[in-house]
């Protein structure tokens, strides 16, 4: 069993920064596939960043604003968010592994205009 642990929202005016941390239980070091989601209110969960083996892919949405990144010796999952707009508003959600693989409680962030 993998426990994800997210931390690293909040409060921040559009254009400003945040970076979101997961940290997991267990050593990552076997497991190909991490990501992020996010779930604005009333929307349905969505992609925003994934990296495999060192490969990352990104919702067109946040191309050249976030930056997915892994540290598979801290067993930690990293997502670096700039320019944020108002519409990025959402629980972020960790993921780790196969579809639909393991999940995080989630971490509030709230980009205000």
């Amino acid at each position: 069993q993998v426990q994800l642990v997210e931390s690293g929202g909040g409060l921040v005016q559009a254009g400003g920064s945040l970076t979101l941390s997961c940290t997991a239980s267990v050593n990552t070091f076997s497991i190909r596939v991490m990501g992020w989601y996010r779930q604005a209110p009333g929307k349905q969960r969505e992609l925003v960043a994934t990296i495999t083996n060192g490969i990352t892919n990104y919702a067109d949405s946040v191309k050249g604003r976030f930056t997915i990144s892994r540290n598979t010796a801290k067993n930690m999952l990293y997502l670096q968010m700039k320019s944020l707009k108002p519409e990025d508003t959402a629980v972020y959600y960790c993921n780790a592994g196969t579809w639909p693989g393991y999940w995080g409680q989630g971490t509030q962030v709230t980009v205000s205009s």
